[in-house]
């Protein structure tokens, strides 16, 4: 976009003039003192209290693009300014927010005191948006009034938000303990226990980063604005009709799913699991389950007994076969 660089973002650009007249210009259109006549980048413009990271490489661009296109708010230090804003420090990078990005600058400030407010924004933490990137220049434009629109949005969407709502999302990570998912705005996290009436070892085995999904509103946090979500509640629990599709004395075909000191764990459908007590597996005396059965073996074995309230079922191998 002209002498700022490509603008990778997909919105709309801000207009180039602005931007031009903010970089080389001043803040206001004005005359720039010398500090703005520089550039704003440069260490001569820059008050800095804080250094800013070792050498930029490639990958932290990357990781700065993707963080602009996901719309990803950063929470980070202010280490130093100049007359036309402030400087950032993230992942190695050095950003800068124009001081017309800032919320708390008084637009009634004359020249002196907004390099006062500027001055005295050094060691606070800002909430940014990604709006501009120019690595070709080293430049990495942000924007705390952008943050604030989509904190607003935000608000907005949670408020709207109820438990029982069915709503469209896109997973944006994935963790040990569940994965994130996006609202159009806001986050909410399906807990691993949620994700499948089945055993998930981790999220990571049933979704993909990206992956569109359909999830359930458990609970709403507002004041925190943490979301609750399930994937397993759009699905049938397959433990309330257990009784009406199995039966004792009943041979069915399941998977090892554990082995334990106890026994093994059998899964005969998704989400429906049974146990082979130690004393089922086999006859005779052996060291360990593992030495008759072992994780990933298909199994006949006969069902001993279904308690569809406490969600158990005995098994038996040593008449299944």
């Amino acid at each position: 976009m002209g002498q700022m660089g490509k603008w990778i973002s997909g919105e709309s650009p801000p207009d180039e003039g602005y931007w031009e007249a903010l970089l080389h210009d001043g803040e206001n259109g004005r005359a720039a003192t010398l500090a703005t006549q520089t550039d704003p980048w440069s260490k001569e413009a820059l008050n800095v209290s804080a250094p800013v990271g070792p050498m930029v490489t490639e990958d932290k661009w990357r990781d700065a693009r993707e963080t602009m296109e996901r719309g990803e708010v950063l929470e980070l230090p202010v280490v130093g300014c100049n007359r036309g804003g402030v400087l950032v420090g993230w992942n190695g990078l050095r950003g800068f927010v124009p001081a017309s990005h800032l919320v708390s600058l008084s637009p009634f400030a004359d020249e002196g005191e907004r390099y006062s407010e500027l001055r005295r924004l050094i060691g606070s933490r800002l909430r940014l948006k990604v709006i501009e990137l120019d690595p070709e220049h080293g430049r990495f434009v942000l924007s705390e009034r952008a943050s604030r629109l989509d904190e607003s949005r935000r608000q907005e969407l949670l408020d709207t938000l109820h438990p029982g709502d069915i709503c469209q999302g896109r997973v944006t990570s994935l963790c040990s303990f569940g994965a994130f998912v996006d609202l159009g705005g806001v986050e909410g996290l399906v807990h691993v226990s949620e994700l499948s009436w089945g055993r998930v070892e981790h999220p990571s085995d049933a979704l993909e980063p990206n992956q569109s999904v359909e999830v359930y509103v458990l609970n709403i946090d507002r004041e925190h604005g943490r979301v609750g979500l399930s994937i397993k509640q759009l699905q049938p629990d397959p433990w309330q009709s257990v009784e009406e599709r199995y039966h004792v004395d009943q041979v069915v075909e399941g998977i090892i799913t554990h082995v334990v000191d106890f026994g093994a764990f059998t899964r005969v459908e998704e989400g429906l699991e049974g146990l082979i007590h130690v004393s089922e597996l086999a006859e005779g005396n052996f060291f360990h389950p593992r030495n008759v059965v072992q994780e990933g073996d298909v199994v006949n074995a006969r069902i001993l007994s279904i308690d569809s309230e406490r969600r158990r079922m005995g098994l038996s191998l040593r008449s299944g076969n």
